[in-house]
């Protein structure tokens, strides 16, 4: 799970991320295509990046009393235990798979990764996905209209595993067009050996 945190307080900011990665080897703190994002108190920072990644659960850390919003933002008062706040972490990864407000739609295609599916919004053509399809869609959704390569998708798709070659990336979005693609609308774009989603 790769994670974005944004405080003020770097102290704050780097022990809190001491301790996530401490918990487990699943969890990165990074600043590219974020699953979860930490902001701390910082209300300029949350609406930004609520903007700039609009499926993304937003954990937003704070003392005053403010209420959940039951979608994508989660609100943490302050303080909080570590094993609490992990629990809500967890959860909060899971909302893009569990619930309707995690659903990616993106033109005229909305996207169901807990049922593995995609909708095509003009015709309502439903089209089953596999697992690997479905994280392909996803990482290009959070990149946001940037193009990708081929070692990119190995390392946050697959994860470098055994076996895994550009050519089985190509393969895998080969076939994903093929499945989605049933009119002149492109799902993903290719440049110079290099993807992105078709956002227009």
């Amino acid at each position: 799970m790769n994670i974005q945190i944004f405080s003020n307080n770097e102290d704050f900011k780097n022990d809190l991320a001491a301790q996530i990665v401490c918990y487990t080897d699943k969890y990165v703190i990074t600043n590219e295509a974020p699953d979860v994002i930490i902001v701390d108190e910082d209300e300029n920072v949350f609406s930004h990046k609520r903007v700039e990644y609009p499926s993304v659960p937003i954990l937003f850390l704070t003392d005053e009393n403010v209420e959940n919003d039951g979608k994508l933002n989660v609100v943490i008062s302050k303080p909080f235990r570590l094993m609490h706040f992990l629990d809500v972490l967890r959860a909060a990864n899971n909302k893009l798979d569990s619930s309707s407000d995690g659903f990616l739609i993106f033109n005229d295609y909305e996207l169901h990764p807990n049922q593995k599916e995609i909708v095509d919004l003009k015709n309502n053509i439903v089209t089953k996905l596999t697992e690997k399809e479905v994280c392909i869609i996803k990482y290009l959704y959070k990149k946001n209209s940037e193009y990708v390569g081929k070692n990119d998708l190995q390392v946050n798709v697959w994860q470098y595993s055994d076996g895994v070659t550009t050519h089985t990336v190509e393969t895998h979005i080969y076939r994903l067009r093929q499945k989605v693609e049933k009119d002149e609308r492109r799902l993903i774009i290719t440049d110079n050996g290099k993807y992105k989603l078709n956002m227009d």
